[in-house]
């Protein structure tokens, strides 16, 4: 009983390995460069947001248990890190929790503004969207060019195999 315990949970396994992947792919070079995100903190946020919703769409869309685990973690691995990540720039426990319900706001709003236009195709209502939190304009030239990203990042990850997609998700080229 104490052995079950103390061993690791195969979801925290599955979410820290899946945020990993995640957060490799949104620190890709070429989203800086070629698609001109901004080299900030809150626009690295931006990125990391968008690639851990596509994965959980991802994984959502397998409709399986399996798939519904394994989101809820990678979710929840993420969480967790914009906690941590609070935490080491110095915020102390009493901000902690005022500075984590405003990014948990702004994480669901992000959320909920790219997860229909991603299911739907909709490129250019997850323009609008990018436009207006990645680049914080609404106009901007290379939001079209990151939601055609992004669309096809959907379709490749959609195209893989589930249990591939948990080791090695198939991320479109910047």
């Amino acid at each position: 009983m104490l052995k079950n315990l103390f061993k690791p949970r195969e979801g925290v396994r599955i979410g820290d390995a899946l945020y990993a992947l995640s957060v490799e792919q949104a620190r890709r070079p070429g989203l800086y460069t070629r698609l001109g995100v901004a080299d900030r903190i809150d626009a690295r946020f931006e990125l990391y947001t968008l690639h851990v919703l596509l994965l959980v769409l991802r994984l959502r869309d397998e409709n399986t248990p399996s798939g519904r685990d394994a989101a809820q973690a990678l979710f929840d691995v993420y969480v967790s890190a914009l906690d941590h990540a609070l935490r080491e720039e110095g915020v102390g426990d009493i901000s902690v929790g005022k500075k984590m319900r405003k990014l948990g706001e702004a994480l669901y709003g992000r959320m909920n503004a790219y997860e229909p236009p991603l299911r739907d195709g909709d490129a250019a209502a997850l323009t609008e969207a990018l436009a207006r939190n990645v680049y914080g304009e609404t106009r901007a030239e290379q939001a079209a060019d990151l939601a055609r990203y992004a669309l096809a990042a959907r379709a490749a990850l959609a195209a893989q195999e589930f249990n591939d997609v948990l080791v090695k998700p198939a991320w479109t080229d910047v």
